[in-house]
């Protein structure tokens, strides 16, 4: 993952940078599946005879794992799982392959406990044990980070220089730093007896046998010995030790409740990051920010599909949360999950009145802050300081805010429009909010492995709450939406499984859009490739509508769909 690919590239150049410029040894880097494990693991490099560098120190693979859901490999990494069982499970092999190959192992596992604590950097784990039961020499504990914490670079940090310095001592290169830095001192003499010209007799000499050397490095300590990695060999039920938060970690623990009361939902290394990014937080957990749309209008350019779709002033709308954290962990998220996850609400819950009414008069600010921006419209200014319309739909999970209701109420009674999205893990909470403009909920893959591989959910049942939520919107008597964010390559095929869907829901709408993309991110692994075109989209849209058509020809409870509308520019399609 991007995650572990920059944890990754951090090491490497730590590598370089403490060990580099003092062997002819070469760091390699890759991804798990572009290695033929059994021939790395097992099989011995062809030593040249005349090159002693190739003979100076064992070989040492260094793992940085994720963990996919349900504690799973990750697809890229099952080569490695695969080949720990053939390895393990050969009986031409002996018991102990790498104890033979003089193989030296160190494990970093990332993961979140946001999905659950047991499984969290499971892969990791079960990397670290493998390798020790197939005899090889552990450097340093295993160490697993935890991504929804926001810190877990204090945790690498700190594996990182464990296994930095303990490298050091499995590969010699410390003894011989020592024998260099010692037969400099030994060659120029003593500094104290050059100094004191023996004036002093009383004072030890820093070369005195019975003193430390000068020259003994601080890492050395915590090198692990040839008996330890014995005892760790031979122990092949234990569990493999972990670092952990440590004292960050447990005062982020601990800081979850306060003399009885929630915790604030954001973190300060979050609120920074969103901050970065133009949000405008409110409370402990609510933001709004201004939309680029509702400065094209502003400038007298076109507005976006809200505009096109539903004739909603783009310069009158008023993007915003009530909830920064979210369910899912989407490939295709714009927002490049700065902000936290949860399955439930477990915050500081902030007055809904209170966020509706900062919120409002903070939009108001931005557009008075617009008025500098070239080509602004005076007219359109003016008005635009009055919120017609508010998008629910900014970032997280605005249903589990747990008095959105109320919140909605009072956009309401401000003369305010609502559109609200939802990604279908909540369907109680669809049941009980009040009708408002128009409910979206998220359709973003036609199969329940489709829907784990893009939306990564927390919840384990995410499909079948999926298809609930789908459910209770046929009951919920006003205007409904099912949105699909097409991802090329990943959610655009399988048409019949987004109709099926879509009928459970019998929807008034259905909004299609390819994916857009926001650049590079850690978080995901998606490029340009994975946005269609707008005829592509078109396509898809089409065959949905036939397949919908067929539903119904069958009997099938569903609306009569058309193709309504389109917007070009967001690449989206709408059937109504």
């Amino acid at each position: 993952t991007g995650t572990c690919a920059a944890l990754a590239k951090r090491l490497e150049m730590n590598l370089q940078k403490q060990y580099g410029s003092t062997h002819a040894s070469t760091i390699q880097v890759g991804t798990v599946e572009e290695w033929d494990w059994w021939d790395e693991l097992l099989n011995k490099e062809d030593e040249n005879e005349n090159d002693s560098s190739s003979l100076s120190h064992p070989p040492i693979v260094i793992w940085i794992l994720p963990t996919y859901t349900g504690g799973t490999w990750t697809p890229s990494s099952e080569c490695l799982q695969q080949s720990f069982k053939d390895i393990e499970s050969d009986w031409r092999i002996e018991k102990k392959p790498f104890r033979n190959a003089n193989l030296h192992v160190a494990v970093f596992g990332m993961g979140s406990s946001a999905y659950n604590d047991s499984t969290m950097g499971r892969p990791a784990k079960e990397a670290f044990g493998k390798s020790r039961k197939l005899g090889a020499k552990t450097i340093g504990p295993i160490g697993v980070g935890d991504d929804s914490v926001g810190d877990h670079l204090v945790t690498f940090d700190k594996w990182m220089k464990t296994v930095v310095n303990q490298i050091g001592s499995v590969t010699g290169i410390d003894d011989k730093t020592k024998k260099k830095k010692t037969a400099a001192s030994t060659s120029s003499g003593c500094a104290c007896k050059e100094e004191d010209d023996g004036a002093n007799s009383s004072t030890p000499c820093c070369q005195s046998e019975d003193q430390s050397s000068p020259c003994q490095e601080d890492g050395d300590d915590e090198y692990v010995s040839e008996e330890e990695y014995d005892s760790d060999e031979d122990d092949d039920g234990a569990e493999p030790e972990v670092i952990d938060l440590e004292d960050m970690g447990e005062s982020m623990k601990n800081s979850g409740k306060s003399n009885g009361k929630n915790k604030e939902m954001v973190t300060p290394t979050q609120a920074a990051a969103l901050k970065k990014e133009g949000y405008k937080l409110i409370g402990t957990h609510s933001a709004v920010k201004l939309c680029r749309w509702t400065k094209h209008q502003l400038r007298g350019r076109g507005g976006c599909y809200k505009h096109t779709f539903y004739g909603i002033t783009s310069y009158q709308c008023m993007e915003a949360t009530p909830s920064l954290a979210c369910a899912n962990k989407c490939v295709f998220c714009w927002r490049h999950h700065k902000n936290p996850v949860g399955k439930e609400w477990r915050w500081k819950t902030d007055d809904p009145y209170m966020i509706v009414d900062e919120a409002v008069k903070t939009h108001i600010h931005m557009i008075k802050e617009a008025k500098g921006i070239p080509g602004v419209q005076m007219d359109r200014w003016k008005e635009a300081h009055t919120v017609k319309h508010c998008a629910l739909s900014l970032v997280g999970e605005p249903i589990m805010y747990p008095r959105i209701d109320e919140l909605l109420g009072d956009l309401h009674q401000r003369k305010i429009s609502t559109f609200l999205v939802t990604n279908g893990q909540h369907p109680k909470a669809i049941d009980s909010i009040r009708p408002i403009t128009q409910l979206y909920v998220s359709v973003d893959a036609p199969t329940p492995e489709s829907l784990i591989a893009i939306d990564r959910p927390l919840f384990s049942d995410a499909w079948d709450r999926l298809k609930e939520s789908l459910c209770s919107l046929k009951n919920k008597g006003q205007r409904t939406v099912a949105r699909l964010t097409v991802v090329k390559g990943w959610n655009s095929d399988e048409v019949e499984g987004y109709a099926q869907l879509i009928a459970l829901g019998k929807v008034s709408l259905v909004e299609v859009k390819g994916v857009t993309f926001c650049g590079k991110s850690d978080a995901s692994n998606l490029n340009m490739s994975n946005t269609p075109w707008h005829h592509e989209v078109v396509q898809l849209t089409t065959k949905l509508k036939e397949e919908l058509a067929k539903i119904r020809a069958e009997g099938g409870d569903v609306p009569e769909y058309g193709l309504a509308c389109e917007h070009k520019h967001s690449v989206s399609v709408l059937l109504a």
